[in-house]
């Protein structure tokens, strides 16, 4: 997987992940991101700026680092963890830029854990890594082949299922979240799935005063796991 942009590689850099190659533009002379270069003695190809470009497309700052793809965790790691008692379940997001922020909203708020779909659901890419600003390296992403049945296994585990819907749903602030909870966030566009909706023990929506009916995906769940963690002190 190829990765860029200076605030994903200063992270990457710093920690003990496994970096292959690094990409650097002509020129490029930030200290700080030379000085952990050197430290880490790895194979550096200079380029010119066009091929840089070429190679990822996108403000890449000048920096590309050849990296494994992401290594995604296992459900189980969440079902015998002690410390997860707020999770965040994706329900079919298509959005990088979404999952980047999220995760980074999640890794700001404590939130250790997020559930994705392996298919119909954006995957961890460079975008995703790029707007989470290396957050993503402190986040359990766990990739299960349903949804419906990773509830089903979260219920058995004692969580209680909030999902976000704007049909036959309560205000966000008006259910109490003491306990273990999985919050459930739809697709962009068609929210959660109608079998999703049906397992969840709570429908939650947040009151528009607007004209505008819905929020973005991350903004909402930003202001949805803030609210838990208030209810929760």
């Amino acid at each position: 997987m190829l990765v860029y942009g200076k605030n994903v590689a200063i992270d990457l850099l710093k920690s003990d992940k496994d970096i292959k190659k690094v990409f650097l533009q002509d020129n490029y002379n930030d200290k700080e991101v030379i000085s952990l270069l050197e430290k880490r003695k790895l194979p550096i190809k200079y380029m010119k700026k066009h091929e840089i470009d070429n190679l990822c497309p996108g403000v890449n700052q000048g920096i590309i680092l050849s990296i494994p793809d992401y290594q995604y965790g296992d459900l189980k790691s969440i079902l015998n963890s002690d410390s997860d008692d707020i999770i965040l379940v994706l329900d079919h997001l298509e959005d990088p830029h979404n999952l980047g922020a999220i995760v980074r909203t999640c890794e700001a708020a404590g939130i250790k854990s997020i559930i994705i779909s392996s298919d119909r659901q954006v995957q961890v890419n460079a975008t995703v890594m790029k707007t989470s600003v290396g957050t993503i390296n402190n986040i359990n992403i766990v990739q299960v082949s349903s949804i419906a049945n990773a509830i089903d296994r979260l219920k058995k585990s004692g969580y209680w299922i909030v999902g976000t819907s704007l049909e036959d749903s309560v205000d966000y602030r008006s259910v109490d979240y003491d306990g273990k909870i999985a919050i459930v966030i739809g697709n962009e566009g068609t929210g959660i799935s109608k079998l999703v909706s049906k397992k969840c023990d709570f429908l939650v929506k947040i009151p528009m005063y607007g004209k505008t009916n819905s929020l973005n995906a991350s903004v909402a769940t930003g202001i949805i796991i803030y609210e838990v963690i208030r209810n929760r002190k």
